[in-house]
């Protein structure tokens, strides 16, 4: 099998100090960075995904109206913006690793990959389709919401999917938790990036 790994969301606004920071975020970046040092070779493709929101608009009800309370449910902060350094790829993340980057929620509400293209409209579904591609790692931010709706929808398309557990963080540790047993529920694979590399001979 051909395998991309996934990196999603490791963003600026996602990380420590972020509009919507998650602890452990900047790890995550370093991590994978290191990671994709050691075993670039075992992946045909790296995709990196990131959060492209409009200025000035509320991309779909993505963002409240003005005055009002993020509900941190259906409506957040302002994140992620275009042309702002928390849109930006963590420094911590080296993006010369990355073969094929994704923009998702242009004007909308979007936490998966697959809702996104690359800068000249190519979708996701298409992209790994041009690459021979059938199988997936995930790894990124947050475990709980874009990491989690990426393997549902790479599960949905009856991709083969692992998710690295160890190169994630979450929000919360119970959404956290929840999101790994929808995952495995799914049929992803869910284990640290050594044994499943182990255990991809």
């Amino acid at each position: 099998m051909a395998t991309a790994i996934i990196v999603v969301d490791v963003q600026n606004d996602f990380t420590e100090g972020g509009s919507l920071g998650v602890a452990g975020g900047t790890a995550v970046a370093a991590e994978v960075t290191a990671f994709l040092q050691a075993h670039r070779d075992r992946f045909g493709l790296v995709v990196a995904s990131r959060d492209w929101h409009l200025p000035d608009s509320s991309n779909g009800g993505h963002f409240p109206p003005a005055g009002v309370e993020p509900d941190y449910r259906e409506t957040w902060p302002l994140h992620c913006l275009q042309g702002t350094s928390g849109a930006d790829y963590h420094p911590e993340l080296d993006t010369a690793l990355i073969d094929v980057g994704i923009l998702k929620g242009v004007g909308e509400p979007a936490y998966s990959a697959f809702e996104g293209a690359t800068h000249d409209g190519m979708a996701l579904d298409d992209v790994l389709a041009a690459h021979a591609i059938d199988a997936l790692a995930v790894c990124g931010i947050a475990t709980d919401y874009c990491v989690l709706q990426t393997v549902l929808d790479a599960r949905a398309r009856s991709l083969p999917t692992v998710v690295l557990e160890d190169l994630m963080a979450g929000v919360a540790p119970d959404t956290s938790a929840a999101a790994i047993e929808r995952s495995r529920a799914a049929g992803a694979i869910v284990a640290p990036s050594a044994a499943w590399l182990a255990g991809a001979g």
